[in-house]
């Protein structure tokens, strides 16, 4: 039985005081996650505070993204033993913004993940076609090609903690949604997936979210299929009441 996980991905929003603000709010509206892993991604600015304010609860952190090198001339990064040192469980790594913006590829994604689990840190690994690609019918093309390139080299022992998340772009911030069938389908598609490449074993424990403007409204039918197992929440993660509805909804 995999846990359930909701994770709320802060983007660029809420500086130091509206954390601690949050983190207060969310401490009152669920004084008690339950069998549920509650993971809370505020920018990189917000990581201490949150996990000061945070440490009497059985919340975790995560951060948004990570470089490939543990220390160096990298000027504006932040790597994987800054973020484990600070009290993060979790690390975003491939998220869609990151790729359309950033020049994140399949191969840096790859370098990325490959940080974190030198560092103990779990990955949020987010894979997921945009609209054209939806379109053009090649959706598990697209994401074949993420999980392939993505966790070339990484065995399947490291892999069985890890957490993927599917999140069509075309469904981010836009207020549309995939159905639950569909987000469904490409879930069984990825377990099937791992299954034939890790085995029946590793393939069960590894968790599978969605995220694409979930909502308290659509969460609970998204999280009761057999293969989503939590969600990754953008814009309904930044009101607490919100997330924490959010939350409930997976018991």
């Amino acid at each position: 039985m995999r846990k359930p996980l909701i994770a709320g991905n802060w983007k660029m929003n809420n500086n130091v005081s509206d954390s601690l603000k949050f983190a207060a709010t969310l401490s009152v509206e669920l004084k008690a996650a339950g069998q549920i892993d509650v993971v809370m991604a505020p920018p990189f600015t917000a990581l201490y505070s949150m996990g000061v304010a945070l440490s009497d609860t059985e919340f975790k952190l995560a951060g948004q993204n990570l470089f490939w090198e543990d220390s160096g001339a990298f000027t504006g990064e932040v790597s994987g033993e800054f973020l484990a040192e600070i009290g993060c469980t979790y690390v975003i790594v491939g998220h869609s913004e990151r790729r359309q913006y950033f020049g994140e590829t399949n191969e840096t994604v790859n370098k990325r993940l490959m940080a974190a689990i030198r560092h103990g840190l779990i990955p949020i690994m987010c894979v997921g076609e945009n609209l054209a690609q939806r379109e053009n019918g090649d959706t598990w093309q697209i994401i074949e090609e993420q999980l392939t390139d993505g966790l070339r080299g990484i065995d399947l022992r490291t892999v069985a903690h890890f957490v993927i998340a599917y999140e069509p772009v075309w469904a981010i911030g836009t207020g549309k949604t995939a159905s639950p069938d569909e987000a469904s389908g490409v879930h069984d598609s990825i377990r099937n997936y791992l299954k034939e490449r890790y085995g029946d074993e590793t393939a069960g424990k590894i968790r599978l979210i969605y995220g694409g403007s979930v909502t308290p409204a659509n969460s609970r039918e998204l999280i009761t299929r057999e293969n989503i197992d939590g969600a990754l929440v953008g814009g309904a993660s930044l009101d607490p009441k919100k997330f924490a509805d959010i939350v409930r909804s997976a018991h």
